[in-house]
């Protein structure tokens, strides 16, 4: 289990400007938003391995910006159009294998949608298997204006797929939801895979870690029992926090909270 920080945090700046702002400070873990199809080009992709690699710093998962069109482009029943959809999702494939990053965060069908949910699921095998060839784990995040949105819809997607199920769980959408985060975990199990992670409180449903009143640190805790050992990545919207050092200071008690679910039997904070 490994905090990172992705750099849809800094949206609209530029991805590269991101990526920097963050080996500068030695974050060691960072999420990918690739924010154009440009910055899947290799010189892009060169330059930014390039600068990953001086820092020392590692790619866990990449998150497409194409994730609004995914109802149109794999569920719409049309096939050529899902053919095109798989080969611009293999772009963002090659691109996170040439990265690094074994994880790719996929937000799926619309809510409402009356497309039986076994033909959603065999799209997103489908996708999953092309993923496998590059080494790269899809991952449906719940999001909450997508069919995605519940635990017990990602359940019956799990039970469907077996093995090629995977997921991403974003706590900030579970909240959306009106369900605890908890609840995904103890039904997907070790299927999660990857987390996206903010506080929450009366400030706010989306906030610095340690600015809100979530128990995130029991909910590690959960996750690190159902066998997780995957990225934790603080995704913030751009006005959840003031500045860069509350950011960073957010995620230093992230990664506090990380170290001390991958040690439960460490009491030296207590009295």
């Amino acid at each position: 289990m490994k905090a990172g920080i992705s750099t849809s945090c800094f949206y609209p700046t530029h991805t590269e400007d991101a990526v920097r702002w963050l080996t500068e400070r030695q974050v060691p873990q960072i999420e990918i938003f690739f924010n154009s199809m440009a910055e899947t080009e290799p010189a892009f992709l060169r330059s930014l391995r390039q600068q990953l690699w001086l820092a020392g710093c590692r790619v866990v998962s990449v998150h497409p910006f194409l994730s609004g069109l995914e109802p149109m482009l794999f569920f719409s029943g049309y096939d050529r159009r899902q053919a095109e959809g798989m080969e611009i999702y293999r772009h963002f494939f090659e691109a996170a294998a040439f990265l690094g990053a074994k994880i790719l965060v996929f937000h799926g069908e619309r809510a409402g949608s009356a497309r039986p949910d076994e033909q959603v699921f065999d799209a997103f095998g489908q996708l999953a298997l092309l993923g496998r060839s590059f080494g790269i784990t899809v991952t449906q995040e719940n999001v909450v204006r997508c069919k995605s949105g519940s635990a017990a819809y990602l359940k019956q997607m799990k039970d469907w797929l077996g093995p090629l199920a995977a997921f991403t769980l974003d706590v900030k959408q579970a909240r959306r939801r009106g369900e605890r985060p908890e609840d995904f975990v103890i039904l997907l199990r070790d299927s999660i895979r990857h987390v996206h992670i903010s506080d929450g409180g009366p400030a706010g449903d989306c906030l610095p870690v340690g600015r809100g009143e979530e128990d995130l640190l029991g909910l590690l805790h959960l996750l690190r029992q159902q066998g997780f050992d995957g990225g934790v990545m603080m995704e913030l919207y751009r006005d959840n926090y003031r500045d860069g050092e509350e950011l960073l200071d957010s995620f230093r008690i992230l990664e506090g909270l990380v170290e001390k679910a991958k040690n439960p039997s460490d009491t030296s904070d207590k009295t």
